[in-house]
């Protein structure tokens, strides 16, 4: 029974873990299939307490890896220990969770659990599961290629792709139920070449019967939609790796002496095979532009996506950044912080708060110049930068032992070992590629780290033997008890964990809709939950604003009160990171509601106060001077009512450090719209006509000759 429920659970991990997605939570998808890998592990957890308790013994089995495991394991906890933000290194960064502390603590388990309960023979039974886990993937990805997205239907009603926002096309590029098409991407080349195992097995000393031929025609009509399935993601980091791993696995094939028979005895099936996918890359392109050119009957177009200005002017608004022009941007970045923080980075997951400290000036002139980086899009950097060169070292180490394992076991094969087996190497050797390749142009997600951390390691790396430990019967019982009261507690703070992320995400709506009063409940609410400072920042930014509008109901006990709690939760949030940007600039929004709400001068000397302590963290952020100049200019104004000269000594020092910030502003982002027209308008109220009207001007002729806007002003002056 208990050997049952491990295969149940693993099953379940490949199977359900890609396909979940919850529209009621923050983030539809990493969120829950994370929560749903951490429920896994703890299931697992106790199916191994109960057999250790039933057998009276501790047991674990040995792998090959067992070094390199507990080096990484140990990079990451220092990292952990001297990061800049404790609780992010160790849940991860809220919104990809994914990565924290935690999550590999939960991988290891799993991994650990997989050597040493999981029973051999049914690796292949695991392994089709995760082939038709990807089979739904794709086809619940497929209607919203043709503007009929399922995931609209079940969440909106309404069978078509109008549920999502710009961010995600799936009629241009397919990402289902991953979240990302890049994500989808590196799922579907991992699953292609365990397709291609199974495809070839039944060459492999055996004679094909009419079953096996059925068997045989299923995989590769898989393995033909697999490939479409790559084709519709756009993901070019994916082509590429399934590319590479294709030629990895054809020369290992071609090499091995049954792998040889194989391919001879299979030669009308790797002709159709290849004839399928050549007439899927005609029909549906590859997204490439180098490559479509030579398949096209038609002048192939650039994508929006990959268009880039020649001018050296700055660029339009409108044009986009070519994304591997960012992730090089973002990538000296990464580098830069790690020869900042060389030893343990900043720590774990932390990569969203450290990136403002370098962030190059030149990211400012990109489409996503005001985006958020929560990582380095490039898996090795994103460890230097966070981890350091020992999370890195370490991180290549467990690649390179599992890579030395595979290789081994191909180049240097056990008489014992079956053609089967090794076949299986090879293919577990091209999906791993695929992940290393994928890992480079882009992070990992969860469904990706099941088979980088439990399912390619744990199916080579077990040794026979296991390191166990007889327990009198009474110390058993103990543990046992004790174990399963951790357990239980993890499980309930899981569940609770759940419930305030929903409270989260539902005040988060409400306050789109500017109905603070229910956001600021709900972020009450998922606070007594679950902490998170993440949560205490929005809240900190609800309640300014609910104190502002009670203000204009004049309820000024209110009013107090809610300042007050705001200013707690605030402090509460940047003590916890108090290197997080963003929390200093919801300090700043909050300390210019209280100006509006009760005209005293001192919340904009606290607001500016602020705001250089976030220009300290991210020198390069355009919109903190900007923010800046507004603050100065509303102290100008304060100033100048004084009537006295000490008064207006101060007005024209806060005159000069407004002109000084939009100057800054503008300078670290040369085609800075707003900055533009906020320095036009600061040059009306200080009487500098012609000053007003040429930064106007160079909107309308060098930004956007458009802006109506712009022109309306200009004719005012």
């Amino acid at each position: 029974m208990l050997n049952k429920t491990i295969r149940f659970l693993y099953y379940s991990l490949f199977l359900v873990t890609p396909l979940l997605m919850l529209s009621a939570t923050s983030e539809l998808f990493e969120f829950n299939k994370m929560l749903f890998i951490y429920l896994t592990a703890l299931a697992i957890g106790f199916v191994w307490l109960l057999k250790m308790f039933k057998e009276k013994r501790f047991f674990v089995r040995r792998t090959i890896i067992d070094i390199s495991v507990l080096v990484f394991l140990a990079s990451q906890i220092l990292s952990t220990i001297f990061s800049i933000d404790h609780h992010t290194s160790l849940f991860g960064y809220y919104g990809r969770f994914n990565g924290g502390l935690l999550s590999t603590l939960a991988y290891l388990v799993l991994f650990y659990g997989f050597v040493t309960l999981f029973d051999k023979s049914y690796r292949a039974k695991l392994l089709k599961w995760s082939l038709f886990s990807s089979f739904l993937v794709i086809l619940w990805g497929l209607p919203g290629r043709f503007g009929h997205d399922l995931s609209c239907l079940l969440y909106s009603g309404k069978f078509d792709n109008s549920c999502w926002t710009d961010q995600f096309r799936p009629a241009e590029r397919m990402f289902s139920t991953l979240g990302q098409p890049n994500w989808l991407g590196a799922y579907l080349a991992i699953n292609f070449f365990i397709g291609l195992y199974f495809f070839f097995k039944s060459d492999v000393n055996e004679r094909l019967s009419g079953l096996k031929i059925k068997a045989k025609t299923l995989y590769l009509l898989y393995l033909t939609l697999n490939f479409c399935g790559l084709l519709f993601s756009r993901s070019r980091s994916a082509l590429l790796a399934t590319g590479i791993g294709f030629i990895i696995f054809f020369i290992l094939i071609y090499l091995n002496q049954s792998g040889r028979k194989a391919l001879k005895s299979s030669l009308k099936w790797i002709g159709m095979f290849v004839i399928l996918l050549t007439i899927a890359v005609l029909l549906f392109k590859t997204g490439i532009e180098k490559v479509d050119k030579f398949i096209s009957f038609q002048k192939a177009v650039k994508p929006a996506s990959q268009t880039q200005s020649s001018s050296k002017e700055p660029q339009l608004s409108s044009e986009i950044t070519e994304s591997l022009d960012i992730r090089k941007i973002v990538w000296k970045g990464a580098i830069e912080l790690g020869k900042k923080y060389p030893l343990f980075g900043t720590g774990v997951e932390t990569f969203a708060y450290s990136y403002y400290f370098v962030r190059p000036i030149e990211h400012n002139l990109t489409s996503e110049w005001d985006y958020l980086y929560n990582k380095a899009h490039n898996e090795y950097l994103n460890y230097l930068a966070t981890t350091g060169f020992i999370g890195l070292a370490a991180y290549l180490s467990l690649v390179g032992t599992v890579l030395f394992i595979l290789l081994r076991l191909i180049l240097k094969r056990d008489k014992t070992e079956s053609d089967k087996s090794q076949l299986l190497t090879i293919a577990l050797l091209s999906s791993y590629t695929t992940i290393l390749i994928t890992n480079f142009f882009g992070f990992s997600t969860t469904t990706i780290n099941l088979f980088f951390y439990i399912l390619v390691p744990g199916i080579i790396s077990a040794k026979d033997e296991a390191v166990e430990k007889v327990f009198p019967k009474n110390i058993t019982l103990y543990g046992f008890i004790a174990g399963n009261i951790v357990l239980l507690y993890l499980a309930i703070n899981l569940i609770l964990y759940f419930i305030a992320d929903i409270n989260y995400s539902t005040g988060n709506n409400f306050a789109k809709v500017e109905d603070y009063q229910q956001a600021a409940v709900h972020l009450n609410k998922a606070i007594s939950l679950h902490y998170e400072h993440v949560y205490e920042d929005k809240y900190s930014y609800y309640l300014a604003n609910l104190a502002f509008l009670a203000a204009y109901q004049k309820q000024n006990d209110l009013v107090s009160r809610l300042i007050n709690l705001s200013t707690f939760y605030n402090n509460r949030s940047l003590e916890a990171s108090s290197q997080n940007v963003s929390y200093w600039k919801t300090r700043g929004k909050n300390d210019y509601l209280f100006y509006q709400i009760k005209l005293d001068k001192k919340y904009l000397q606290d607001g500016v106060a602020a705001l250089n302590k976030a220009t300290e963290l991210a020198p390069t952020d355009p919109k903190l001077p900007y923010s800046l100049a507004i603050y100065y200019s509303l102290l100008e104004d304060e100033a100048s009512a004084a009537k006295n000269k000490e008064g207006q000594d101060k007005a024209q020092l806060y005159k000069t450090l407004s002109l000084n910030n939009i100057d800054k502003s503008i300078e670290l982002k040369v085609d800075y719209r707003d900055g533009y027209f906020l320095k036009a308008q600061l040059f009306k109220k200080f009487g500098d006509k012609e000053e007003a009207r040429s930064a106007l001007k160079y909107i309308l002729d060098k930004i956007n000759s458009q802006d109506k806007e712009a022109s309306q002003e200009l004719s005012t002056l």
